[in-house]
């Protein structure tokens, strides 16, 4: 394998040694691990990487348990549109988004995820500063905030799962990464 081909594998799911999902690292990342011992290729593509020898991986598990200290979710523009799969949460669209206070500032609402959703120009116009049964609007779905770090933040790499590489990934992932939020 070329370390220089932009068409090489460049993500590796790295797995607890519970073989729980941890974290989607570079496949540099993962030969440090490989090489140092650290870990072990549970998946692994024919490709041979030739500066160690080792074929390229695509899941790799440590051979220490890593305890996830609880981390909580900082509330942000971009995790709110992930959370909300970049749709408003009143109409459904998809274009023109803003960010939405259900309980509008002016009224005392606070920036937490209970009261921030996303919202397509539109609605949040005719919203305004008024609360949801003064508007008319239903909120599609109740927002709130995330419940586990690592798996909302291997839902942003979901995009990788649909490609043939990384289809082995599936079976390490008890979830729906399509579906956290």
């Amino acid at each position: 394998m070329d370390l220089r081909d932009p068409n090489a594998v460049s993500k590796v799911l790295l797995l607890n040694s519970s073989y729980e999902p941890l974290h989607i690292c570079s496949w540099k990342r993962a030969l440090i691990l490989l090489v140092k011992g650290k870990a072990e290729a549970i998946e692994q593509k024919n490709k041979v990487v030739s500066i160690c020898g080792l074929s390229q991986p695509l899941v790799i598990r440590l051979l220490y348990y890593v305890k996830i200290p609880h981390k909580s979710i900082p509330i942000s523009r971009r995790n709110i549109m992930h959370r909300d799969n970049y749709a408003c949460q009143y109409c459904g669209r998809q274009t023109e988004l803003t960010i939405d206070h259900v309980i509008p500032r002016s009224k005392g609402g606070q920036n937490t995820w209970n009261n921030v959703v996303v919202a397509c120009q539109r609605c949040n116009t005719l919203k305004g500063s008024k609360t949801i049964k003064e508007s008319g609007l239903k909120l599609m779905n109740k927002p709130g905030c995330p419940y586990n770090f690592v798996l909302f933040e291997l839902s942003k790499q979901h995009r990788y799962i649909g490609k043939a590489d990384y289809a082995c990934w599936r079976k390490y992932l008890y979830y729906d990464l399509e579906s956290i939020g």
